[in-house]
């Protein structure tokens, strides 16, 4: 089977891209490098164990050629800062939402008929309660949801005009070796530069749970594997979750550094950190459990772990 992994120099792409590769699969990665890194993917290229395309999805014929005698695209690139969308909404609005209708306009055109789709929990905006089930309203405080919200709703159309399989993942806050963004990646740089006094955005009892890659991939795999019907959207996420503050005393902890360094938190509005930053997110995964997955490590852990990889990978010293 030939796969297409747009993105898949990207944090969980290219650990999607290991993962396919060591089961067999004919892999295409098509990224721009905007956000990924071709060190992640570096090991295959030199190896011959998968075709990699520099290309840019705003750009329809670069997308038409690569989705050429593909069997099902992987989704999964986007720009993935949140925050970027405050300040320029249409960086979100171009790489993800027009990036994803041309990709589904050549997927049309050359009679592509499997997608897999990256979405997220911002879809879900301020929830009422948590955890939320995908049936939740989609109401997001982000352009970053919104971008995302609206790649699902053309992806719904095209599955429903087109006989497109469609299987959309809301993931949660996914985290692991490689990533370069997010709050675990902030924290370290911040420490990085400054080892006294660590500046942390909100009030810190924002609440969110943290998925480790290798549990969000296989979440990934079995949901493709596993769905039944022509569209269906899966919560991904861990079983529990917790607060900012949690993270950052088990961040300092890992680090040794407990009790040595001074925490300022920085709140706005209700206290989130961020005009579009969601105060309370967490997914109730139950539907994606019924198909046999559940994760391999709670929330704790997973930052533990992905704190451990984060600070080999940059030679961090604290």
């Amino acid at each position: 089977m030939r796969v297409l992994v747009t993105g898949g120099a990207g944090f969980i792409g290219s650990h999607l891209v290991d993962r396919l590769v060591t089961e067999g699969y004919d892999v295409v990665v098509l990224d721009n490098l905007s956000s990924g890194s071709l060190n992640n993917i570096k090991s295959h290229i030199e190896a011959g164990n998968i075709a990699f395309v520099n290309g840019d999805l705003k750009e329809r014929h670069v997308v038409e050629d690569v989705v050429q005698s593909i069997d099902v695209v992987f989704h999964f690139a986007a720009n993935p800062e949140v925050r970027v969308s405050t300040t320029n909404p249409e960086v979100h609005f171009r790489e993800n939402v027009v990036a994803t209708f041309n990709l589904l306009e050549a997927m049309r055109i050359k009679n592509v008929k499997e997608i897999v789709f990256a979405s997220s929990s911002s879809v879900y905006g301020e929830p009422e309660v948590i955890p939320v089930d995908e049936e939740y309203p989609v109401r997001p405080v982000s352009v970053y949801g919104a971008s995302k919200a609206s790649c699902e709703a053309l992806i719904h159309a095209y599955s429903k005009l087109y006989g497109i399989k469609a299987v959309v993942l809301r993931y949660a806050n996914v985290v692991g070796p490689r990533m370069r963004h997010g709050v675990i990646y902030d924290l370290l740089m911040k420490l990085r530069e400054n080892k006294s006094t660590l500046e942390v955005l909100g009030d810190g009892f924002q609440v969110r749970s943290y998925l480790h890659v290798k549990d969000a991939v296989e979440a990934t795999l079995i949901a493709w594997r596993k769905s039944s019907g022509a569209y269906q959207v899966y919560n991904v996420g861990n079983t529990d979750w917790i607060t900012v503050r949690e993270l950052v005393e088990i961040l300092l902890e890992t680090l040794g550094l407990k009790g040595r360094v001074e925490v300022r938190y920085k709140p706005i509005l209700h206290g989130v950190g961020w005009p579009g930053d969601v105060k309370k997110i967490a997914l109730n995964s139950q539907k994606l459990m019924s198909l046999g997955w559940s994760p391999s490590m709670g929330s704790r852990e997973a930052v533990v772990e992905t704190v451990k990889a984060l600070v080999s990978e940059l030679c961090l010293k604290f």
